[in-house]
């Protein structure tokens, strides 16, 4: 044997047989002395690139989005029901939102004229183009319900505005978690089809807090309502990402995003309580549980954030992933030809 061949791995019963049994398969029972090798990228370096974008910047146009979409949405809820002060405070808010989520997208891209360059062209199938024109769109509409609010001036164009502004709300509250599923990493990716609805929760207790603060206590019974509802879709979305996530869950769990999710969780349903207890009689009450849902919105969005940054910065969380999955095609393709084999077989011993 040459030096070459001793250094080669060799299995525990390599002997006059083993040729026999490297073309058929391994014996049962047979094992390899080498163990199975672990996982290791390049250097230990990330498989994918982490976002680039900045997480004031992005994070907070997430969460200001959700304020502003969410916020017309119960605005004009306030309108047709004769809520008058909370209709107008949630028009106005709704815009100060809108305008300071744009502000934000505007500094992470560096110069205005890139996102002008967005509206050149329409592409439905694309998130980013689909919510520059979502701006395009619902900035105007807002700024048109929030002035004619303050002024009293063209109810009718008021009216106009703010069902457009209301009709818009939803898509604007939840495309940004479309936008970030459909990149590769992992976090968010791997939850495309919860991580809509967790922003649509996180958006409602958004703006139910904004309602519960801004507006009279006699008016805000929709808003109490709106946080406990968002409280619990909130609770019951985040249990069900990272349920599907599997080991994925843990940058959800641990870290810097571990501990924003933990205090979103608290927040949204510690005001939704507040606010169903004694936000009725109490406007402190209401004002603080107002306060909690806001902060606790803003928590989910910087902490969702947060764990698809660990998850694109360890490339364990990219590879084992799909290799479970590649695992589970071949044992089920495997489970598959196996039963039509005995299908066949029985087929045969039937017309034996």
């Amino acid at each position: 044997m040459t030096s070459a061949e001793s250094s080669l791995p060799r299995r525990a019963d390599e002997g006059g047989r083993h040729g026999r049994h490297r073309r058929g398969g391994r014996r049962r029972g047979e094992q390899l002395m080498v163990p199975k090798a672990e996982f290791q990228s390049y250097y230990g370096r990330p498989v994918i690139k982490a976002p680039s974008w900045e997480a004031r910047d992005i994070a907070g146009y997430f969460f200001l989005g959700g304020l502003a979409g969410g916020g017309s949405v119960l605005a004009a809820g306030a309108h047709l029901t004769g809520r008058a002060s909370t209709a107008k405070a949630m028009k106005v808010s709704s815009l100060a939102a809108v305008s300071l989520s744009a502000a934000a997208l505007v500094h992470d891209l560096g110069v205005p004229s890139r996102f002008y360059n967005m509206l050149r062209v329409a592409k439905p199938t694309s998130p980013m183009s689909v919510g520059s024109w979502l701006l395009a769109a619902y900035g105007p509409a807002a700024g048109a319900a929030a002035a004619t609010a303050v002024t009293g001036r063209l109810p009718r164009t008021g009216a106009l505005a703010t069902g457009a502004a209301a009709l818009l709300g939803p898509a604007l509250a939840s495309y940004t978690a479309v936008l970030a599923a459909d990149t590769a990493v992992p976090a968010w990716h791997g939850v495309h089809r919860e991580l809509p609805y967790l922003f649509v929760a996180s958006a409602t207790a958004a703006s139910a807090g904004m309602a519960l603060a801004v507006g009279p206590t006699r008016e805000n019974a929709p808003a109490r309502w709106a946080a406990g509802l968002a409280a619990v879709a909130d609770v019951a979305v985040s249990q069900a990402a990272e349920r599907r996530l599997g080991m994925v869950a843990q940058t959800w769990r641990e870290g810097r995003a571990g501990t924003l999710l933990k205090t979103a969780k608290a927040l949204t349903v510690g005001g939704a309580v507040t606010a169903a207890v004694l936000g009725r009689r109490s406007r402190i009450a209401a004002v603080a549980a107002g306060a909690a849902l806001l902060a606790g919105s803003a928590c989910t969005r910087f902490g969702v954030f947060a764990a698809g940054t660990a998850s694109a910065e360890d490339p364990k969380y990219t590879v084992v992933p799909q290799r479970e999955r590649l695992e589970a095609a071949k044992a089920k393709a495997e489970t598959a030809a196996t039963a039509a084999e005995t299908a066949a077989t029985a087929a045969e011993t039937e017309k034996g």
